[in-house]
């Protein structure tokens, strides 16, 4: 029996399986490491996955169980799964290093232990969400994603954290509710729930001419959903409440993984269920083109007239969601491809710009306003430099993985004449109101605050974690920005295979 088949399934039980034994783990520090041991273990099993599967050119399915379609259970993996499994376990053990020493701050002792238990079922969820092969599984992890996102918002445990949860869970709720209803119609007329079955149903369904309308109802209704969840424009009111209310890590977590993982879902669905050519014909792909276009205008300038860093950054989440709504739309499978490369460059650049905000209001008495943390890159320069990396990438300056995304972003508009002109408008003015909101901050941090006399104030005190975690996040962020080709290869393959 080849083992490497058994990671898919092995990464997910490994993440669930470490939030019911940290349950009798009563020290939060042994948590946390039980937590980045699992990370670190599903990253090098994530890694082989990756190598076995892209030189073998394969994309392989384990059956759960011993029950075949429709009753069974299945995960499927490819190139593209892999990577995203390797991103996920990386990032994820990033921001929880980066984050060690506010994660004891800002959660009461007593209920560390809970916190990582949260951590370890929203790391094994968004896996299920990568590998699962099956609609109505998906649904339940999206659930179980929902919880956890609530509490990690919630773990602050204050007055606004409350406020800001139940409105993320009411906004949540009705995404869940439009992705359940459009799976229960799917199921009516098909009956069937493993995608590649669905796949074969929907096609004979399209070819007799028949539930041509109930289709494109059922796929409004889920990609509906999913926009919701994602936060796209103007479904992304619950962000600025919750960043602003979570934790450091938490806020990482969020911003860079958990709304992605609600968007490769989307993607899977439509090579694995649909095809892009249908979701092109029921003029879907013309509605998410729209509201990204429209979310990469309205987020830059809500981000633009904020003053508070941590909201600044949730609206700059809006306007990047929109940029990989903007390729998916595109309909194409260079723009698919676009926008997989932009979630993995927002995914490194926001998260490490949430892990090094932290340190900086750390470092400046807690402040949120921008002109509160002056001198911040002063008293801690690896913050500084780690804000610099991060706003450069999200801007999309050369050598960083913001400007290989959206270099392709650009590339793939081409092949659609009609909406060409305005994507690459947009993009342009994006990139602009970037670097606008990004500029006050960025001077606030660098401007000199001398005390005494002369000097900026004491240094704060190093820690070994965040430095660890805020260079290899700078790492990796330069290693895609230049090696951009090697990731755009495992996505050709990835989706090629997927489709």
């Amino acid at each position: 029996m080849n083992l490497i088949l058994n990671i898919p399934f092995f990464s997910i039980f490994l993440a669930m399986f470490g939030g019911i034994v940290t349950v009798l783990i009563k020290k939060g520090d042994n948590a946390r490491r039980l937590h980045m041991t699992i990370t670190s273990i599903t990253a090098v099993l994530s890694f082989i996955l990756l190598l076995y599967t892209y030189y073998g050119r394969q994309r392989f399915t384990f059956m759960m169980g011993h029950f075949p379609a429709p009753w069974g259970n299945e995960l499927k993996a490819g190139p593209l799964e892999a990577m995203f499994a390797l991103l996920f376990s990386v990032v994820m053990f990033l921001s929880i290093g980066g984050g060690k020493l506010l994660i004891k701050k800002d959660v009461l002792p007593e209920k560390q232990g809970f916190y990582f238990i949260i951590m370890n079922m929203i790391f094994g969820s968004m896996l299920a969400l990568i590998y699962t092969n099956d609609l109505f599984t998906a649904y339940v992890f999206i659930e179980i994603n929902t919880i956890c996102s609530c509490a990690l918002i919630m773990a602050k445990d204050s007055g606004n954290s409350i406020i800001a949860t139940i409105h993320y869970l009411i906004m949540s709720l009705l995404g869940s509710g439009f992705i359940l209803f459009s799976i229960a119609l799917l199921y009516s007329i098909t009956g069937q729930l493993l995608m590649p079955q669905l796949k074969e149903s929907v096609t004979l369904l399209l070819q007799s001419g028949r539930y041509n309308f109930q289709l494109t109802i059922i796929v409004a209704l889920f990609t509906i959903g999913i926009a919701i969840k994602s936060a796209l424009f103007p479904f992304h009111t619950m962000l600025p409440g919750a960043y602003d209310s979570a934790n450091t890590s938490s806020s990482a977590v969020l911003s860079g993984l958990v709304l992605k993982s609600y968007i490769i879902l989307l993607i899977k669905v439509y090579y694995c269920v649909f095809t892009i050519d249908m979701i092109r014909s029921m003029r879907i792909s013309n509605l998410l083109f729209f509201l990204g276009l429209c979310g990469m205008v309205a987020g830059s300038l809500m981000a633009l007239k904020e003053r508070r860093i941590k909201r600044e950054l949730a609206y700059s989440s809006v306007a990047q969601i929109g940029y990989i709504y903007m390729g998916i739309g595109l309909g194409s499978d260079l723009g698919i491809e676009a926008a997989v490369l932009h979630i993995i460059a927002h995914a490194l650049a926001k998260s490490l710009l949430f892990i090094v905000v932290g340190r900086m209001k750390d470092v400046s008495l807690s402040q949120d306003y921008n002109h509160c943390l002056k001198c911040a890159a002063h008293k801690d320069p690896v913050a500084g430099i780690g804000f610099l990396v991060g706003t450069f990438s999200i801007i999309g300056v050369p050598l960083f993985a913001g400007f290989a995304s959206k270099l392709y972003l650009s590339i793939a508009s081409f092949i659609s004449p009609v909406k060409m002109a305005a994507a690459l408008i947009i993009i342009a003015a994006s990139m602009i109101l970037n670097a606008m909101y990004f500029i006050p901050p960025t001077v606030d941090i660098w401007s000199p605050v001398h005390v005494g006399d002369g000097n900026y104030g004491p240094r704060a005190k190093m820690s070994k974690s965040f430095v660890m975690a805020c260079v290899a996040f700078i790492a990796i962020n330069f290693f895609v920005g230049i090696n951009y080709k090697y990731i755009v290869h495992i996505v050709e393959l990835g989706i090629q295979l997927m489709g």
